[in-house]
């Protein structure tokens, strides 16, 4: 009976569709002069290790995660990925050169087949303490070794220490160089190891450090050789009898970038990352030297192991049995760099 008026009609119109919109979550449009604000995402820094997070690394990388991401304001996102949680030791070098993970901290050893005078660091007793191992990291002759990581898409950045080796079997005390014959001994991969346990009158055999443990326990090999916290934290004093206090060896980290990554970064945040890493490489010689030493006490006081101090003239033996292996390295290893690690070691 009652026509609504055209006007009438499209004001309804308008209303309904103002309305639904309103319902559906649409906005309405910016005022003049209103600035839309676009999310910003973080750079994200993939940052994957082989070892359990309270380890000197682990410890360190989780360091180094909170310094960066402080000196950033938020820019980068650091993601640490800690006991092969990613990659093995095996794979973790093709993922930072591909650029599946940024960062990695692969022990020294690991990057043999990249320069085979990363080998420096298993020449038995070349260090005499920390701070000759403290002072090689600073030497012109590490940082060419870094620098030798270029033409596989890869750069060093600096050097994490994680302590000295020592011997562990579930055989007998391993007190002379005989007691060595007939044992079989997991090492990571290098020709320097190989030739120190033959040297030595053992076998070795080249296990990820992932499935040492396992290793261990299946009796595919009777000993390993590492440091006090790796001993420790891997728990293989549940498989292990004996340790001989040798620091024969050195296990240290090298934290290495994807060249490409790190050469695109905007020049602010590689210099706040630059130094979140000096400051993370300063905790790591603290947390290197305390967490070991926390280790060692652990391994005493557990009770599980039979711990066995040399004598210096029952040391002077060992060092006389390696030897050899010295000979055998020197051109792979060239002379200049022995030299500076021994001097290194001079007061």
């Amino acid at each position: 009976m009652f026509r609504k008026k055209p006007m009438a009609v499209a004001l309804s119109a308008v209303l309904v569709l103002a309305l639904s919109l309103v319902g559906c979550g649409a906005k309405p449009a910016a005022t003049t002069g209103e600035v839309k604000k676009e999310e910003i995402k973080p750079i994200i820094v993939k940052f994957a290790h082989v070892v359990t997070p309270d380890t000197p690394k682990g410890q360190a990388a989780l360091k180094f995660k909170e310094l960066a991401e402080q000196k950033t304001n938020g820019k980068v996102k650091v993601e640490v990925y800690p006991s092969s949680q990613l990659y093995g030791d095996k794979e973790e070098l093709e993922a930072a050169q591909s650029g599946n993970v940024q960062i990695i901290a692969p022990s020294v050893t690991k990057l043999v087949g990249l320069n085979p005078k990363f080998q420096y660091t298993d020449l038995p007793f070349l260090f005499p303490d920390n701070q000759a191992v403290y002072k090689f990291f600073a030497s012109d002759s590490m940082k060419g070794l870094m620098n030798s990581l270029d033409k596989y898409n890869l750069q060093g950045l600096a050097v994490w220490p994680n302590g000295f080796k020592q011997f562990t079997n579930n055989k007998r005390p391993l007190i002379t160089p005989a007691d060595f014959k007939g044992l079989k001994f997991r090492t990571q991969a290098g020709k320097v190891l190989e030739a120190q346990f033959k040297a030595l009158g053992a076998g070795s055999a080249t296990i990820a450090f992932g499935e040492t443990y396992a290793a261990l326990q299946q009796g595919t090999v009777d000993g390993q050789e590492n440091t006090y916290n790796n001993i420790d934290t891997q728990k293989y004093q549940e498989t292990q009898k004996y340790l001989t206090v040798t620091n024969h060896g050195r296990i240290d980290y090298m934290i290495i970038v994807n060249k490409s990554f790190w050469a695109g970064l905007e020049p602010d945040i590689r210099k706040a990352l630059d130094e979140s890493m000096a400051e993370a490489t300063k905790y790591a010689v603290e947390q290197a030297e305390l967490l070991d030493k926390k280790s060692m006490d652990n391994l005493k006081k557990g009770g599980k192991m039979q711990f066995t101090e040399l004598t210096p003239a029952q040391m002077g033996v060992f060092q006389e049995a390696m030897k050899p292996v010295y000979a055998q390295f020197e051109s792979v290893l060239s002379k200049e760099l022995i030299d500076a690690a021994i001097k290194a070691g001079q007061k």
